[in-house]
């Protein structure tokens, strides 16, 4: 009987510490912090000197495919003494740890949700800024991944209503309310945004299978491809007038061939998808900027999806117009 009792006691009390675990995060506050921006926690002495010079290599590398170099990421430093009460709610964290095992430790939601903490440690600056330029790479994709994530989730607060684009391509992508479709017909759709100076774009539409063929000259195919389409159905403000000797202005999107488009290949909805960043301009016109285009192989349906978000915001900071469209597109989900 006693030990019925012991045993009855001992689940309770997992019980309950299981629950006062699950209490605690649900009573976690909201995350805060400007999008693209993370927060390094370290002394003085280490910012002003090597390891911060690492750190602001690392997170200020430029992003490839906008016209003029924006960082990856801006950053503020806060030192350890205090780290404490609203700046530790930032969404993206950096914290540097000296004297300790040289290591890195990923965690979410210490101090607030969502967030995302990572630890660098060592006992040594050299450990240090060997284990931080070791682990640039992930320490970008875990922050970025983690602004694509909060991005998205934002934009589900107000999210659109429009049927067509699932009715006529068989597929579903999440943009807040304030897109308008712009253009459209049985096989393609423009959507845009009004921003405050200027416009953020998506193109979607879909291709036949045999349209694009995984070879050497891929990107050459997409780019054929997206300025035919940018000359079908993205027309420039003085296209169709008249110059003064008589002759019609043609104005159309193009891709701006000076610049060398990334490629790569990602997965969009758990299928292959083929990447592509660059620039564009308005031929015959004077507006151009940057664009990402994901062709996504949809091999049951026998076709390719296009999503392609580009962006028309002179004078300002593009990155996170870029961003926000680089979230719509990863949101894609086809029938």
């Amino acid at each position: 009987m006693r030990q019925i009792i012991f045993s009855a006691m001992a689940l309770i009390l997992l019980v309950s510490c299981g629950n006062e675990k699950k209490n605690d995060q649900s009573l976690l506050p909201d995350s805060s912090g400007n999008m693209s921006h993370v927060s390094v926690v370290l002394g003085n002495d280490l910012w002003d000197g090597s390891v911060g010079e690492t750190i602001r290599n690392i997170l200020g590398t430029p992003i490839y495919g906008l016209p003029q170099d924006e960082p990856m990421f801006s950053v503020s430093q806060i030192p350890a003494s205090v780290f404490s009460g609203f700046v530790t709610k930032n969404r993206t964290i950096l914290k540097i740890a000296p004297n300790k095992e040289a290591g890195i430790e990923i965690t979410d939601n210490v101090y607030a949700k969502p967030q995302k903490v990572i630890t660098v440690s060592g006992k040594t600056r050299e450990e240090i800024i060997s284990t931080l330029n070791e682990n640039a790479d992930k320490i970008i994709e875990t922050f970025r991944n983690t602004e694509l994530s909060e991005r998205m989730r934002q934009m589900s607060k107000s999210h659109h209503t429009y049927t067509a684009i699932e009715e006529k391509l068989g597929l579903t992508i999440d943009f807040p309310s304030v897109y308008i479709i712009a253009k459209e017909s049985d096989n393609f759709f423009w959507v845009r945004k009004e921003i405050t100076t200027g416009t953020n774009n998506l193109m979607i539409y879909s291709l036949p299978y045999d349209a694009i063929k995984r070879n050497d000259s891929v990107v050459n195919q997409i780019i054929k491809v997206r300025d035919s389409v940018g000359k079908l159905y993205i027309r420039g403000r003085q296209d169709g007038d008249l110059t003064a000797s008589g002759d019609k202005i043609e104005s159309y999107m193009v891709t701006e061939n000076a610049y060398t488009p990334f490629y790569g290949e990602t997965i969009v909805d758990n299928k292959p998808a083929l990447e592509t960043k660059g620039l564009w301009d308005l031929k015959g016109d004077f507006m151009g900027g940057p664009f990402i285009s994901y062709v996504i192989e949809d091999e049951i349906n026998k076709r390719w999806v296009v999503v392609e978000g580009f962006a028309f915001a002179p004078s300002v900071e593009k990155r996170n117009y870029m961003l926000e469209l680089e979230a719509i597109i990863r949101s894609v989900k086809i029938k």
